[in-house]
């Protein structure tokens, strides 16, 4: 019996050989949130423009959304035998079995945009979400002169976004004279959720000066229902600075500013971090990518400058 299972483990090491020696470069597999936000896309270009150029081979999927089909995923990954595994989770709590899955099988695990509540991650690559809250934060209470009710349009369940909401209270709170009236969970930070949510809090608060929504999808939701009942007092932030919210704010609608994040960069780390770990590097915990801030004179000058 001892023989035989001396001889099942040797078997077993040379098959991981030989994989390794098959494919050469480190495979490393990818599962995202979701394909259908302008983010994910970004982040995703970042990720397969770094891959090609550090010789590494992506298998990417996307959870959309489903906790099922993401554990699902990284399961595959586990017993395809990953080098590595990059996952921006759909559940920050509900992934951690899936990590502890990949950690049990010694394969590193790498989150993107969002954390994981538990397991072990080698390294965590996103925004500093937190950085971002305050700017848009301090930004609107300036536009308010210190003074009205204010709503936030939440993703409670989400951490970059529980990050996010956590730096604009920090900002706002040095403003005694603006309240944060509510902050209604928005399922999935969906746009026609957001306008529903929306549509609710104009009715139950007729006093809403302000809104921060947690997404462009929850501001421009937003947008839509302050519109449609005629509210152009209320004005709005958001945060990722997607292509339609930067239009949205250069020509002036109610939507005034958003955090921009820089996904390809977040990407790019991402790979530059796991290159570094395979090729025995140590690595930090955290690489928190800088964000910015856009507003309509912001963006008309960096229009003026192309």
């Amino acid at each position: 019996m001892r023989r035989a299972a001396t001889c099942l483990a040797a078997a077993a090491a040379l098959a991981g050989c030989a994989r390794r020696a098959e494919h050469a470069r480190p495979q490393v597999g990818v599962t995202l949130l979701t394909e259908a936000h302008v983010f994910y896309q970004d982040l995703k270009r970042g990720l397969e423009k770094a891959a090609d150029s550090l010789g590494m081979d992506l298998h990417v999927v996307a959870g959309e959304w489903d906790l099922a089909r993401q554990t699902s995923q990284v399961e595959n990954f586990v017993t395809q035998k990953m080098d590595a595994i990059v996952i921006a989770p759909v559940d920050t709590r509900g992934i951690v079995s899936a990590v502890e899955e990949a950690n049990h099988d010694s394969i590193p695990v790498f989150t993107v945009d969002i954390s994981a509540a538990g397991g072990h991650v080698t390294s965590h690559i996103a925004s500093d979400n937190a950085q971002g809250g305050r700017l848009v934060g301090e930004y609107l209470a300036k536009l308010l002169k210190g003074r009205g009710d204010v709503a936030i349009l939440d993703q409670p369940t989400v951490s970059s976004v529980i990050d996010r909401v956590r730096g604009f209270r920090e900002a706002i709170a040095k403003y005694p004279d603006i309240h944060i009236v509510a902050a209604p969970a928005v399922e999935r930070g969906l746009r026609d959720v957001a306008k529903n949510k929306m549509d609710n809090l104009l009715q139950s608060h007729p006093s809403l000066a302000a809104i921060f929504g947690s997404n462009d999808d929850c501001a421009l939701g937003a947008l839509a229902s302050a519109r449609a009942a005629g509210r152009s007092d209320v004005l709005i932030v958001g945060f990722d600075a997607t292509p339609e919210a930067r239009s949205a704010i250069e020509t002036g609608t109610q939507l005034r500013a958003d955090a921009i994040q820089y996904p390809e960069v977040i990407g790019r780390r991402a790979i530059e971090t796991i290159y570094r770990a395979l090729h025995g590097e140590p690595v930090p915990p955290v690489v928190a990518v800088p964000v910015g801030i856009v507003d309509r004179d912001s963006l008309r000058q960096a229009a003026r400058t192309h």
